[in-house]
Parts: C-alpha cells; structure tokens; sequence
C-alpha cells in the first residue's frame, strides 16, 4: 500500500485530504507542523510527502530540503498559493517532485500522486539524477516544466493545461489558437508528449517559411530527377512523422493548391511522392496553429471549410501574456534560467524594481518578447541581480496603466465593471481581482451602479 505524509496546519482540510486518499487505499497521515512531520518522519517512511509551504513552525522549503537529504528516495510535493509563486519555483529547484496551487480539490493533486509514485519516475530519481554540488546550478524540474511548456497558476494557464491533459490521450486533430508569441508550438509539443505517440517523432513545420513552389515536396517528399534540382530522394514532413505528430504552425499561410493535396492526404491517410506512382502509408497525428481568425478565413473563401473541419475536432485557445498575470514571474524565472545556461552567467533574479516594470508592461510580443528580453538582460547585468537599467526602454518606463483597470482613477467606472464582470463570466471574485478591489468594494460598486447579474 502507498504511503502518504500530509503536512498541513489547516486541520479540517488535512483531514479531507486524509479521507479522499484513504477512501482509494492510501495509507495516510497527517502532522500540522513541521516538528511533528519529522517526528513521523523517524518511525516510519513514505513514499510521498504533501507539504504546505507555510507552517507554523518552519518554511515548507525547510522541510523540503531536509526530507531531500535525509530522504532521497521521498518525493515531495509543496502546495501553495498563486501569491506564493516564486516559492513555488524555489521548491521545483530545491527537488520537489510538483506544486499545487490552492485552492484545489482532491481529484486534482490525484494525478500527480500517482506520477510521484510511478515505478518509472521513482527509478529515473534514484539511478539518473546526480547529486548537485554547491557550484552547480540546477535545472528546474520536469514536474515544473515539460518540452518547454511551463505550468502557470493563474485561471487561464489552469484552464489551458486542463485542455492539454483531455485531448492529449486522444488521437483528434487539435487547431491551436493564439496571439504570436504565446507559445503554441509549445502547447502542440506538451500534447505530443502526454499522447499514446510520445516516443515517436515529433515534426514541427512553419507553413508561412515554405516556398509555395516546393511545398508539396516538402510535404510529401519527392524521387529523384522528378524536377530540376531533385538530385536525390527526399523524405518529406508526412513520412518523416510516420507515428508520431505533424505540427502545421502558421496553417492559414497555406496555399489553396495545396489544402487540396493536405485534404487529401489527412482523409486517406496516404501521399504519393512528388515524381512517385506508388502510395505511402501514413499514421500521423496533425496538431495546427495560426495567430489569424481562420473561421474568418473560411467565410472568406480563402481556407477550404471541408479543411477546417478536418483540423479542427478541438480547439484550443493559447491566452496572451496580458491574461495570465499571475504567471509571469515564472516565465521570467524559467527564461532567466535558460539565459544563465546559454551565456554561461550566473544571474540569480530580478529587482524589485524590474519585477514592478515587468507588472506594468501589456508585454504585445507575449511570451517571446519576454524570453528576449530576459536574456538581453542577463547578457547586460554586471551584478546578482537583474536591475532596472538594463531593461528597454518601453518597459523600464511602464506605468500601470497599459492592461489594467484603474478603476478609481476613471470616469468611466461603470463600463470598467461591466467589462471585468464580463471578462470573469460573472463570477465576482475574479472580476474584484481584475478591477484590483475586494469583494466588499466590488458589490458596493455594484449597488451604486444597480449593476444587477
């Protein structure tokens, strides 16, 4: 029977933890400070520790590093809140195995129990990770980052991760959307990774890069001396992710000649090389993602709709950077890491200046423009610690003013309720926290304006 120490000072809530696990037979139990953790700690072992990152008696990061030497073979898993979010990435580096956000419920954390005590994860922890030495910078931690998909805490990362894990297991065809530079290759190759076909190639391609000239070869591939320059066989995209996943990025660049062929290709699950009589065989997965409103497109009559349909039996929608706040600093933690690693330094955060900048600034290139900035920062930075100064312009000199609502400083609060209130689909908690108000302040805006939902 797996064994579970639930380290948790809100008693009531420990409890039901305590219960949900029992009831799929765990052997469970609960200490409410890190003293009596440790003292459970000397009697018996566990196979996972659910550790709170705040207690009464120690940091949960204390904890963490002492269950990680005193025992190796533990994995740990810290809980916090999106408030608590660079403790979160502290503990990923630290060795904990995942994080939680609270609030959350038991069904949720499920999953990442059983990946904690998966044979496989425990004997990867136990014969390939080496002890890291006090000149060594770790890396972050597979449980925090996957195929350079980074989890966030905020509803919209929640949302988004939700629909990864759905449709991962799946075989559909799944059309991501989503601003430039919100990471969407990322997303197709987190669902490549979760799917039935993860060892298998993963085949990403630029459909805005290919000459149309070319592009059937490219897709199909080509025999030798079927046109001029085709000096030997080529393989192409459709063959070369032969059980596995072809990634479309930029979909709706694709010219009309060539929806036909793609069409084609995906309902009989055959190509025919350029130059070639006889058909392939293919079992492919097709992931595609544009930044353009392809339905429009359709209207238009510049994107086939029998296509459309055919890649889009899901759809899922990347939010921009601007939507997703409280995920920021991770990103800038995790580039800030991949920065240190490529140009060989040593930069340890931000300012608390650059982290107030980096809060004001609507961020319109999403999450390239900041993985570049980040690095021309570290590459600029003489000290530990990233400063202001380093920053470009347009963001060292942000105010709060780009993205966010200033509702008291406005003339027109009324249109700023009802346009948070929309955002947040009604729910009030989170418009309060779009409108940087309470609750209380909130329903009195509410009553002033007889806003009734």
């Amino acid at each position: 029977m797996n064994s579970i120490l639930i380290i948790e000072d809100d008693v009531a809530f420990a409890t039901m933890l305590k219960t949900f696990f029992e009831k799929r037979d765990y052997k469970v139990e609960t200490a409410f400070t890190a003293g009596d953790s440790f003292k459970k700690l000397m009697i018996q072992s566990f196979e996972v520790i659910l550790t709170d990152v705040r207690l009464p008696d120690k940091d949960g990061l204390e904890i963490l590093l002492e269950v990680k030497e005193k025992y190796p073979d533990t994995q740990v898993i810290v809980m916090t809140n999106y408030a608590e979010i660079n403790m979160a990435v502290k503990a990923m580096k630290n060795g904990a195995f995942d994080y939680v956000s609270k609030p959350f419920q038991p069904e949720e954390i499920l999953q990442t129990i059983k990946n904690a005590l998966s044979s496989d994860t425990l004997a990867t922890e136990k014969t390939n990770a080496p002890k890291s030495t006090s000149n060594e910078k770790e890396k972050p931690k597979e449980g925090l980052i996957s195929s350079g998909f980074v989890k966030g805490v905020s509803d919209a990362a929640r949302k988004l991760s939700d629909y990864i894990d759905l449709v991962a297991p799946t075989n559909m065809s799944v059309l991501i959307m989503g601003e430039s530079g919100t990471g969407k290759e990322q997303v197709a190759k987190s669902i490549h990774d979760k799917s039935k076909r993860r060892g298998k190639p993963f085949i990403a391609v630029d459909c805005g890069a290919i000459p149309r000239e070319i592009a059937s070869s490219e897709f199909f591939g080509h025999l030798k001396g079927s046109f001029t320059g085709a000096i030997q066989d080529k393989t192409g995209h459709f063959e070369a992710a032969n059980g596995g996943t072809l990634f479309l990025d930029e979909i709706g660049n694709l010219g009309y000649d060539l929806q036909v062929q793609l069409l084609r290709a995906l309902q009989e699950r055959k190509i025919k090389p350029v130059g070639g009589n006889n058909e392939i065989k293919v079992d492919i997965r097709v992931v595609t993602a544009t930044n353009e409103d392809l339905f429009k497109a359709v209207k238009e009559g510049n994107f086939r709709e029998d296509l459309y349909h055919r890649l889009n039996e899901f759809s899922i929608e990347v939010p921009a950077l601007r939507e997703r706040r409280e995920d920021l600093m991770l990103f800038a933690e995790y580039f800030l890491d991949q920065a240190n690693a490529e140009l060989e330094k040593d930069v340890i955060g931000f300012s608390d200046e650059a982290i107030e900048a980096f809060q004001n600034y609507s961020w319109p290139g999403n999450l390239r423009e900041l993985k570049n900035m980040v690095k021309r920062a570290v590459l600029l930075t003489q000290d530990s610690i990233i400063p202001l100064k380093v920053l470009p312009h347009e963001i060292a000199a942000a105010t709060k003013s780009d993205d966010s609502y200033s509702l008291f400083k406005s003339k027109n609060e009324e249109s700023l309720i009802l346009d948070a209130l929309e955002k947040a689909n009604g729910n009030k908690s989170k418009a309060a926290r779009f409108l940087s108000i309470d609750r209380k302040t909130l329903y009195n805006k509410l009553k002033q304006y007889d806003i009734k939902l």
